[in-house]
């Protein structure tokens, strides 16, 4: 029994020119666009729906005052961060004393420790 092995479907690659042609002519239709290239119907369809979000990406205006973008963050979320950053002051500022404290009663009970020998 000999089985014979079925060569592989070459697929073409096409370059962005290539597709913008097969996307934007007016003089064949769709189908003949997708005989003569190959390709199926759903390639073509993304073809032309990444064309179209190019198109408005390009068109988009490419900066914008930061009056126009509107705030970065909401106002309540800058109260949010707000908030939580003044807790962790005041966190760090009881940590800070109770070190100092800490640092202070530290050579008492040294001192301390070292008679009871």
């Amino acid at each position: 029994m000999t089985t014979e092995i079925k060569p592989k479907k070459e697929t073409k690659v096409y370059n962005a020119h290539q597709r913008a042609q097969a996307v934007w002519t007016e003089r064949r239709r769709p189908a003949e666009v997708c005989r003569q290239m190959n390709i199926n119907g759903a390639m073509l369809g993304q073809w032309q729906e990444r064309a179209m979000a190019g198109m408005l990406e390009a068109l988009q205006p490419r900066c914008r005052e930061e009056q126009q973008l509107g705030p970065a963050l909401t106002g309540k979320l800058e109260r949010l961060l707000a908030r939580q950053s003044l807790a962790m002051e005041g966190k760090q500022a009881k940590l800070q004393k109770r070190l100092a404290k800490l640092a202070a009663e530290a050579p008492a009970v040294a001192a301390t420790a070292s008679k009871e020998k």
